[in-house]
């Protein structure tokens, strides 16, 4: 049987864009626009080339989110994946990382997979943990943080490069891994690629399909919650130091000021 790699993608507010919070303290992500995680791209690159090197290897693109996560499974499928799903469902809003990987699980479970791929965390949340979780609740090997990756006989192989020691690391299929930002640039879409996206299938999937209950997921189901939200303070006018001959010395009083020297 071909192998089958699954990459876990989010679509995320631009993080150049004014990024703020909703009224109910979730992600605002219809006053910015979205794209696909710059970090889930290299996911994405990484099954591509464990593709290049499997003949017959099928790689498919998993996103939980709205409408417009959509968007984030064109750029995948641009890239060259071959296909994707979608799970989408308005009692989704709001899920932390728990409820999220339960979702994610239950879909990888329903279309089946050999190799998931994750980026190493999400652009706008930051947290790390999905890999692990997917790893937890599928209740398979996970390998996470790799700069290198590589599938053969049966074996996912890896580099994890640490601040004392680089570890080389490998685990039985099926398995969960993820990639760091050091694992290789990813592809730009081609244009050729960009038209052949149009005509792959995405899977659209909600809870009912997954049979996860309502009130498993969102705001309601979720194990963490936002208390409270501020707009970060304007920025103030700095310090101006104007060189009439004692510049330097207003420089260093300044620097010295601040505990900079």
């Amino acid at each position: 049987m071909s192998l089958r790699i699954v990459v876990c993608v989010k679509h995320v507010p631009d993080a150049t864009g004014d990024r703020r919070f909703a009224d109910d303290l979730t992600t605002d992500r219809e006053g910015v626009d979205g794209l696909l995680s710059e970090l889930d791209e290299y996911g994405v690159e990484q099954a591509l080339r464990i593709a290049e090197a499997n003949d017959g290897a099928e790689v498919t693109v998993l996103t939980v989110g709205p409408d417009d996560a959509k968007d984030a499974l064109r750029k995948a499928l641009s890239m060259g994946a071959d296909k994707a799903v979608h799970v989408n469902d308005d009692d989704i809003h709001g899920s932390d990382v728990i409820g999220t990987s339960a979702v994610l699980a239950k879909a990888l479970e329903l279309t089946g997979f050999d190799l998931v791929i994750g980026g190493m965390a999400s652009t706008d949340g930051t947290m790390g943990v999905l890999p692990a979780l997917l790893a937890e609740r599928l209740g398979v090997p996970q390998v996470t943080l790799l700069s290198e990756v590589s599938v053969e006989g049966g074996v996912v192989k890896g580099r994890r490069d640490g601040d004392a020691a680089t570890e080389l690391v490998e685990a039985a299929l099926p398995a969960v891994v993820s990639v760091t930002d050091q694992s290789g640039e990813a592809r730009y879409p081609s244009f050729k690629g960009i038209m052949a996206a149009k005509k792959k299938p995405v899977r659209s999937l909600d809870l009912d399909d997954l049979g996860i209950e309502a009130d498993e997921v969102g705001l309601t189901g979720s194990w963490t919650a936002v208390e409270s939200a501020a707009a970060r303070p304007a920025r103030t006018a700095g310090t101006v130091v104007k060189d009439e001959g004692e510049g330097g010395t207003q420089l260093a009083a300044f620097l010295a000021g601040q505990k900079f020297i």
